[in-house]
């Protein structure tokens, strides 16, 4: 190449290299968030004055003697409508179920109590703090036929027991609601009738009145809106296009009702000086009124009259969509972690703080196709995030949705976001593209949905036909009680709390498709369809199960059996012991080719430990039974949800701490990477009449594998009752555990397993297996543990030990001479690891902190005076603190409920000295 030539091709180079470092230099310049600090978090309201709606339960029991008194809304859309005026919209009865002024609501739901003060459970109901104007019962907002008030929906199963759910779809059905700016539009159906309402307010000297501005088509048949219930009403009044319903003993209140606009096809209608409605006639053209609504003393009736011909309403256009609410985005940069194993758990670092001085408690993940992510919190706001794979060196967070009622489940199908919540499952549409949504479309609501708090919303999973699984907790005591008692433990939820339903591909229906739970948690194979589940230990659950889930189980949970038959308890397929893990949520399959030796593994996800764990399946000619170990990583917050990311194709795992976990960190989001090293935990097992089998993947030292000492194995069983939890029993009854003596250990002939020979192989509960190998020069020293649910012969030669003579395995061992570890002495240090390692710190303050804790505090608790809830009391001696380890439900403290295991079998006698001794040591006495 020429002189000359060489100088032009330098100076392109030259010039190109101007060019990308100018437009390097005009890139966006923004700051990169790299730790998350909760306790320094400066948050704004949970009620963002600028996002028009929440959605939230609300008790109407005690709006005043005026209202209906046994009133509720479950799913209330609440509305600011402006000038300190809300309604609350019943999207399941779809009436207005109260409008009031003033102050909003007394927020006091577990989202909400929490929202600042983390680790509060102390939830009970919202309430109105304001002064209610106008309220409905509890009966659909809008009938046929008839000006009617009854509740059309299905009775509760159980005595006492309220009316929960949806009307009936084949008579309404909610659709819906967009936004936009400050107004929202509910849209839903009655009788075939499409109808659109935009709910608002306007001021009128010192009063105000409140609008329905409502579009009806498709109108084939009357239709009549139930406007007000006033139970002290004295005399009615009507007017050209109003209704004035006067209440009170001096008949000084009025409640006045309007058309804003007179027409042909609406009139108003009064009943039994309590009912305020309006009769929208049959037509084949489309209408479009306002009603206004106002309560005040009569004084100010002039002043409403003239105000009438003041209003004008404004409808924006809401189905194009609106400008966007949130136009910021948050970067965050994950932390990797050192590749110092098989598996490492990288951080990705949440959106905190924010612009917007919202917390962020991560519920749950999913993704797009393109790798893009969408994340619910359990505030009830969706947000979606990119650059989640590679190094993790920035991700953009940017919000897409909120109001949402406490939603702790998101599934992308068909690139669309499905949220599941108390509010049922929405549906997210960004109509402008803008990335907001505008609508917040019902995709299903057919699952009851009781007030109960601790009837959660629990989990959403996608079945490879399209069909949907979601998940209901149980209605748990430790809730509001607004309900009556069922059986130890639970309230009178609704008709499905405590269950698996399915729903169908597009949301039409739903059916029961197991039951009998406490509060369960799912994972679902997205080749063969394998449904699983988690349960929780408490009152008729012994210890936490895993479950692989067929249609028409029982689980053993009365209150939540919802069948007219009485069915047989189906056995998990694993047991997992509460030390192990105290509180079990959802799991996830691992698909993909990226994922090294967990390839098409079922990962548990642990809330109380927290972390993940590999389940492993043994099948047998009668039935599957599974074993678990703990995936060993860096864990810093509860691991709720997980799922696969199609682009990196890695585990993502969200979590946020409440309940009670023995990790303090109030959300975290994490990445599990495969690093491509040696990996050494089983890979499988089988559990026969000969004894156990571990499989490893990697050869294993003979030495080792064959030296009997080198194992430990233990069994035990559970006792199903209505206590919570259970201790451990041997296989003759008696506490405690069996300790069995391993005869030989053999190495199968490709060196990767162990056959663990053990007699009296039985049925049981629970086994654990702790061991000590070594592989490649590695140490392995670990703990296994699995439910033996069926024996059968191993069929050793096909396994890979041909050559083992068993024996003789029908033996007396309570004749051998088990070599068993010598237990050390009560100690302090030993209490207090107990009182960590056991999950007692995940309900009792080791401190004085009492607010959000299930249990009361450990500190000055040794010498006290403890009340008791019958109204007795005794000296928190010794022998206080043992009964109340082994026999926690015979004495329980004043303001507290029964919800803490029996530790019988469990704890030893130097293990309860030791406790003793620690809470001893936190007190002054």
């Amino acid at each position: 190449m020429s002189h000359r030539l060489s100088k032009f091709f330098l100076s392109i180079c030259l010039g190109l290299s101007f060019i990308f470092t100018m437009t390097s230099c005009k890139q966006e310049v923004h700051d990169v968030i790299v730790e998350n600090h909760f306790d320094s978090l400066q948050l704004a309201p949970f009620v963002e004055s600028d996002f028009p709606f929440i959605t939230a339960s609300i008790d109407l029991r005690e709006l005043g003697e005026r209202y209906p008194g046994d009133n509720a809304v479950v799913r209330g859309l609440t509305v600011q409508l402006g000038n300190e005026a809300y309604a609350s919209f019943d999207t399941d009865l779809l009436r207005w179920s109260v409008a009031w002024t003033g102050e909003f609501l007394d927020l006091l739901g577990m989202a909400h109590v929490s929202y600042e003060d983390f680790f509060n459970k102390k939830n009970r109901i919202p309430l109105v703090k304001g002064q209610p104007q106008m309220a409905t019962g509890m009966y659909p907002g809008w009938t046929t036929k008839a000006f009617a008030h009854e509740d059309p929906r299905k009775p509760n199963m159980r005595e006492g027991g309220f009316k929960w759910g949806p009307i009936p779809p084949d008579q309404a059905a909610w659709q819906g609601v967009y936004v936009n700016g400050h107004r929202v539009m509910m849209n839903y159906e009655v009788a075939g009738a499409k109808i659109e309402e935009m709910p608002g307010s306007y001021a009128f000297g010192n009063q105000v009145g409140f609008l329905r501005t409502i579009s009806i088509e498709d109108q084939s048949q009357d239709l009549f809106l139930n406007l007000a219930e006033v139970l002290d009403g004295s005399n009615v009044e009507e007017k050209e296009g109003r209704v004035y319903l006067y209440s009170g003993p001096e008949q000084d209140t009025v409640t006045a009702v309007a058309i804003l606009n007179g027409s042909s096809d609406i009139s108003l209608l009064h009943k039994d000086q309590r009912f305020l409605a309006a009769q929208f006639e049959k037509t084949n053209k489309k209408t479009n009124q306002t009603l206004v609504i106002w309560s005040g003393d009569v004084a100010n009736l002039p002043a409403f009259e003239a105000s009438l011909d003041t209003i004008k309403v404004e409808k924006p256009v809401f189905d194009k969509g609106g400008s966007p609410y949130w136009t910021e985005a948050v970067y965050t940069k994950g932390k990797l972690s050192p590749d110092t194993a098989a598996y490492v758990s990288d951080e990705i670092i949440l959106p905190l703080p924010n612009p917007w001085k919202r917390n962020f408690r991560a519920a749950d993940i999913d993704f797009f196709e393109d790798g893009r992510a969408a994340v619910v919190t359990f505030s009830g706001d969706v947000w979606l995030a990119e650059g989640m794979d590679g190094d993790l060196t920035e991700i953009k967070w940017t919000r897409f949705a909120s109001g949402l009622y406490e939603p702790m489940s998101v599934v992308v199908i068909n690139e669309m976001i499905h949220v599941f919540g108390k509010d049922g499952i929405i549906q997210l549409h960004d109509l402008n593209g803008d990335g907001v949504a505008d609508y917040y479309k019902n995709f299903c609501n057919l699952m009851e949905q009781s007030i109960e708090s601790r009837e959660w919303a629990a989990d959403m999973v996608l079945a490879p036909d399209g069909s949907i699984f979601v998940a209901k907790g149980g209605t748990l005591n430790a809730g509001p009680k607004f309900s009556p008692l069922a059986t130890k433990g639970f309230r009178v939820g609704s008709n499905q709390d405590g269950t698996v339903l399915k729903i169908s591909s597009d949301g039409k229906t739903v059916t029961q498709y197991a039951s009998g739970f406490r509060g369960p948690y799912l994972g679902m194979n997205p080749k063969t369809g394998y449904l699983t589940a988690s349960d929780q230990q408490g009152n008729y659950v012994p210890s936490s199960p895993i479950m692989l889930i067929n249609e028409g189980d029982y689980y053993g949970v009365p209150s939540t059996t919802h069948r007219l038959d009485t069915p047989a308890i189906t056995k998990p397929l694993l047991w997992v012991p509460h030390n192990v893990d105290q509180s079990g949520l959802g799991q996830v399959w691992i698909t993909g080719d990226k994922m090294g030796p967990l390839q098409d593994d079922l990962i548990h996800l642990s809330f109380g430990r927290p972390g993940l764990f590999r389940v492993l399946l043994d099948s047998t000619s009668n039935d599957v039974q599974g074993g678990i170990s703990y995936l060993p990583g860096y864990y810093p917050a509860p691991t709720n949800k997980g799922v696969m990311n199609p682009v990196d194709g890695q585990l993502y795992v969200a979590g946020f701490n409440l309940w009670g976990s023995k990790s303090k960190v109030v959300s975290a989001m994490l990445r599990l990477r495969y690093t491509g090293a040696e990996f050494y935990l089983p890979e499988g097992f089988k559990a026969g009449q000969q004894g156990v089998i571990l499989q490893f993947e990697n050869e294993l030292d003979e030495e080792m594998a064959e030296n009997p000492g080198n194992f430990i194995v233990k069994r035990w069983n559970y006792d199903r009752t209505e206590e919570y939890g259970s201790g451990y029993f041997k296989m003759d009854g008696s506490p405690g555990q069996d300790v069995i003596p391993v005869l030989a250990s053999h190495l199968s002939e490709d060196g990767k397993s162990v056959l663990l020979v053990v007699p009296n192989m039985n049925e049981v509960m629970q086994m654990e297996i702790d061991y000590r190998l070594t592989s490649n020069g590695q140490a392995i020293e670990d703990e296994f543990w699995l439910t033996v649910n069926d024996l059968e012969p191993l069929a050793l030669e096909e396994l890979g030990f041909g050559d083992v003579e068993i024996g003789d395995l029908n033996i007396d061992i309570s004749q051998l001479d088990i070599e068993s570890k010598s237990e050390e002495k009560p100690s302090i240090a030993k209490g207090e690891a107990i009182f960590k390692n056991m999950a007692c710190i995940g309900c009792h303050s080791s401190g004085t902190v009492t607010k959000g804790m299930y249990g009361p505090p450990f500190q000055d608790l040794f010498g006290s005076t403890r009340t008791f809830n019958d109204g007795s009391s005794r000296k928190a001696d010794a022998e206080y603190i043992r009964s109340s380890i082994l026999t926690p439900d015979l004495e329980v403290v004043e303001g507290y409920d029964s919800e803490m295991p029996s530790f019988v079998g469990i704890l030893s006698d130097t293990d309860i000295e030791s406790l003793t001794l620690y809470i001893q040591s936190l007190s002054k006495h």
